[in-house]
């Protein structure tokens, strides 16, 4: 079985590749604990000018590995969410001053949309369907996603994509400013490649520099613990419990009865 996250370095831009594409690159804590190392090394390794993230198969991800994320809400949920690997991945997000560059093919799915919100340059497929169905599974946004979605696209889009959890193509991800180019399935890699090979040639502290000013390190982690407490309680509640046992049964969940 071959790695789920490959890494590989060449001329200044560290390749992440989600490479399980069995399950649509849905991501474990294991997956994630990787992904905050290959992070935490873009930021300190001189030789690491930009990090680009792309993925194998037809998706870029289903997002958090659901049988993965049942465990832990029965494991205690909400008490363990903050110390668990995605936030290790989280806080080297928040803090990575370096560009990151995202390569989106297929369905990007909760962190495989509010990992792009956290890049500087994001290629997406022109079928490409992104969505954040947090409230679909009675979860909660993360990644601080509830400040950079209405950033980007405003609050009345941003609500309905996290209310109604329904999907947006490339197209509309371009037109809204979720994405700086749009281009059919088959270009995707390399227009990523391409643009990241671009920034690599540019002057190493005037981008870091640049980037540090364009964001709140700090205030972004702030937010992003802030999110994992309501994500961690609401996995333990009945609400999730319910969402949860639905995916598993492949029925529509019943909110009906949930508090």
């Amino acid at each position: 079985m071959s790695d789920p996250i490959r890494t590989d370095l060449a001329d200044g831009v560290l390749t992440v590749t989600l490479a399980r594409p069995e399950k649509k690159n849905s991501i474990t804590q294991a997956m994630y604990s990787v992904l905050a190392e290959a992070t935490n090394r873009a930021r300190n390794d001189d030789a690491v000018r930009v990090i680009l993230f792309r993925s194998e198969g037809d998706s870029f991800s289903a997002g958090n590995d659901i049988m993965d994320f049942i465990a832990i809400s029965q494991a205690g949920g909400g008490a363990q969410m903050i110390e668990a690997p995605v936030f290790q991945f989280l806080r080297a997000l928040a803090d990575l001053d370096k560009p990151a560059v995202a390569a989106v093919r297929g369905r990007a799915v909760g962190i495989g949309l509010t990992l792009l919100l956290n890049c500087d340059l994001v290629v997406v497929a022109e079928d490409a369907l992104l969505s954040v169905p947090f409230v679909n599974l009675a979860l909660a946004p993360e990644a601080a996603s509830s400040m950079l979605l209405p950033m980007a696209i405003g609050h009345q889009r941003a609500f309905e994509m996290f209310a109604l959890g329904e999907a947006i193509d490339g197209p509309t991800a371009l037109a809204w400013g979720l994405a700086n180019r749009c281009v059919p399935s088959a270009d995707v890699d390399a227009t990523a490649a391409s643009l990241a090979a671009k920034v690599a040639l540019r002057a190493p502290n005037s981008i870091r520099k640049t980037k540090r000013l364009m964001r709140d390190a700090e205030g972004l982690w702030a937010l992003m613990q802030r999110e994992g407490e309501a994500f961690g309680s609401q996995m333990s509640s009945p609400e999730a419990m319910e969402a949860f046992m639905a995916f598993t049964q492949k029925r529509a969940p019943d909110f009906s009865k949930a508090g």
